[in-house]
């Protein structure tokens, strides 16, 4: 909350920002809820809720006032008022017309700033985890590491993907995960081929790639990673193209540091796959950042020209999709440093044929 109230400080006195997204909410009050307004100028916090939270906000909220709402509109209008708020910073992003229209007609006399600033600071605030924000996702990604050596036993000719993604599901969250962090890809065979698959009832042979896209969340953080392993044997154009992805993720990995943009960050596995003939079947970016949301900037890509910052955490996942035969996809989360960075799982990257 501190930095986002300097950053008001210094555009003026009588400047307010609200947040209404569940995300921005909890990461500047520690408290998720599914409802709920923050309002905040340079010296004050006021977060409102519904009867369904209050008493629960107000022992678990930080960094802010909490009020039960009423009728919320002019309530926010009165807040802002007390605040003595002449301009209001709002999440443009994040916010509906509907919403901006109604908050409009209540703080007439108010000037509410629709352009990106306060998404800006907050996605810049956000970015660089904290080393308590680096822990929940440290202990998220233990869990889902321990749940892919507890797949790798699971699996068999026989079982289907349904039951492969199901079992990871129960195993992370009966193991310390608070919830998926999405829902879980397990595809086999020629669905392996589809980047975002979902689970299906095809039963695996011998012979099959597995890919597995998993995560858990812990107090509001989440792990992210993928891991492609074969069933039986793999043939020979299945390791060519396995050993391909693993060679481009780990340069990756060995290259990746603070001062590099998501383009050139994208660029270093990209690369090795563009060279190897197999770009085409590269049809994603290369990572995208994780925490209190599982894509959240920054990313790797070919668009994004900002440079990294230490930090900061994104997913490595290259990978190759040939359709109708199979794909790969290897998945890691790296810390950013200044010399490089830090790679938080800790999972196998041979390929493991079961």
């Amino acid at each position: 909350m501190k930095n986002l109230q300097e950053n008001l400080r210094a555009l003026g006195e009588n400047c307010a920002a609200l947040i209404i997204s569940p995300e921005n909410r909890r990461y500047f009050t520690s408290f998720p809820s599914s409802d709920g307004y923050l309002i905040a100028n340079a010296d004050r916090a006021v977060f409102i809720t519904d009867g369904r939270y209050i008493e629960a906000a107000k022992k678990g909220a930080r960094n802010c006032e909490v009020v039960l709402q009423n009728r919320i509109f002019p309530q926010i209008a009165e807040i802002l008022g007390d605040m003595k708020c002449g301009h209001l910073f709002v999440e443009s992003s994040r916010m509906t017309i509907g919403f901006y229209n109604s908050l409009k007609g209540a703080a007439k006399h108010i000037a509410i700033h629709t352009d990106t600033y306060l998404d800006g600071v907050i996605q810049s605030l956000r970015s660089v985890k904290t080393e308590k924000e680096l822990e929940n996702i440290r202990a998220a990604q233990k869990i889902t590491d321990d749940a892919f050596k507890h797949i790798c036993s699971f699996i068999k000719e026989g079982v289907t993907e349904r039951e492969i993604g199901l079992e990871l599901d129960f195993y992370m969250l009966s193991h310390g995960g608070d919830a998926l962090s999405f829902e879980t890809i397990a595809v086999s065979g020629e669905n392996t081929s589809l980047p975002h698959g979902v689970p299906s009832e095809r039963r695996v042979g011998n012979g099959d790639f597995i890919t597995m896209d998993f995560g858990t969340v812990v107090d509001g953080y989440h792990s992210d990673m993928t891991r492609t392993v074969a069933l039986g044997f793999a043939t020979d154009e299945m390791k060519k193209v396995y050993n391909i992805v693993k060679t481009a993720q780990e340069k990756c990995i060995n290259e990746l540091c603070e001062g590099l943009t998501g383009i050139q960050g994208d660029a270093l596995a990209r690369d090795v796959i563009e060279k190897s003939g197999f770009g085409k079947y590269f049809t994603h970016s290369t990572g995208h950042g994780v925490g209190i949301e599982i894509h959240e900037f920054p990313n790797l890509n070919r668009a994004n020209d900002i440079p990294l910052k230490s930090g900061q955490i994104v997913t490595i996942e290259p990978g190759i999709y040939i359709p109708g035969k199979f794909g790969v996809r290897i998945e890691d989360m790296v810390c950013i440093t200044k010399d490089g960075c830090t790679d938080l799982t800790g999972s196998e990257k041979e390929l493991i044929i079961l």
